[in-house]
């Protein structure tokens, strides 16, 4: 870890939060349960135990690995339905290949994202390919879900395939972090990911002992997710580590650093960055559906068990 790197931070573009900028103060740190996935691939539940005011529009996110298979032991999800929300995939290692009930797929691997709007619905599948379970190996990403607002969760499923190479790579003042913008915008600087809901997504590398103060829009949430490594977050330097999640209050700027030493095996603090304007409109969430009514998860129950989502390719009745 990571993919997408370069060897000089020092020469890409540099952000930093005006001196006039308001902390983010840190309300609260939660832990990540760990649990198991699809056909039993290994996750940290980022978000477990945080109310979802201080989510919107972030729905769930789970940390999948970072593992390393033996020969045959890679697994992927079986088919499934969504409708009504954006999954993100991110692969930091390893390789997944997805494919979908409208014919749509491709594979992602080392720094990709799949982006796939499933607005009006249908169905899914990710698994590593056959060459990764028969040898092993790294395997370790991110699935985040992003809420769509009622005006957009029947529009037509989308994809966007953004590859590791697209991202927007920037740096702080003094190049101590190295920062990954997949989606929304940063200090002016826009990366690849294109959303209904205005987001902002970015994975950052920050060196042992270096502090990142960034400018965020005072309209968005702000959370930070510790993939690996330890360091502390806001002003008053609250301690987190791997698996953790740090919920910021309002302000226009968020400050996470490093710690001066560092595991061996994790070299940096590895972290995302989430923010984005919350939606504000009732949410009901059922397993793969989340809409804003229960007559309407009800809908869908019934949409998926009459085929109305899609049908598995192959098959020639729906899938129930």
């Amino acid at each position: 870890m990571p993919a997408v790197t370069v060897e000089n931070p020092l020469t890409l573009p540099r952000v930093a939060a005006s001196a006039d900028a308001v902390a983010r103060p840190v309300l609260a740190v939660t832990t990540a349960p760990s649990g198991f996935e699809g056909e039993g691939f290994p996750v940290r539940r980022a978000f477990a135990g945080i109310n979802y005011k201080y989510l919107d529009p972030f729905i769930m996110m789970d940390q999948m690995g970072e593992v390393d298979y033996q020969p045959g032991e890679p697994k992927g999800t079986p088919w499934h339905p969504h409708r009504g929300f954006e999954t993100v995939t991110y692969i930091i290692d390893g390789t997944f290949v997805h494919q979908d009930s409208n014919g749509g797929g491709g594979t992602i691997t080392n720094g990709d994202t799949q982006w796939m709007t499933a607005g009006s619905g249908l169905l899914h599948i990710e698994a590593p390919p056959e060459a990764l379970v028969m040898s092993g190996g790294l395997f370790h990403g991110l699935q985040l879900w992003v809420n769509l607002p009622a005006a957009d969760k029947m529009k037509d499923p989308r994809y966007q395939d953004i590859r590791g190479g697209q991202v927007k790579l920037l740096t702080t003042a003094d190049g101590g972090a190295l920062l990954r913008v997949i989606a929304g915008e940063l200090d002016g600087h826009d990366g690849p990911g294109v959303t209904h809901t205005p987001i902002t997504m970015v994975h950052a590398t920050v060196r042992p002992g270096a502090e990142l103060t960034l400018p965020w829009r005072e309209e968005f949430n702000g959370l930070a997710y510790v993939l690996a490594g330890r360091g502390t977050v806001g002003a008053d330097r609250r301690p987190v580590h791997t698996g953790q999640t740090a919920v910021f209050g309002a302000g226009s700027s968020l400050t996470v650093r490093a710690d001066e030493t560092q595991d061996s095996n994790t070299p940096d603090l590895e972290v995302v960055l989430l923010g984005g304007r919350p939606i504000r409109e009732p949410m009901a969430h059922y397993g793969p559906f989340v809409m804003n009514t229960r007559d309407e998860l009800q809908q869908a129950f019934e949409d998926f068990q009459a085929g109305r989502l899609g049908v598995i390719p192959g098959e020639r009745i729906p899938h129930t």
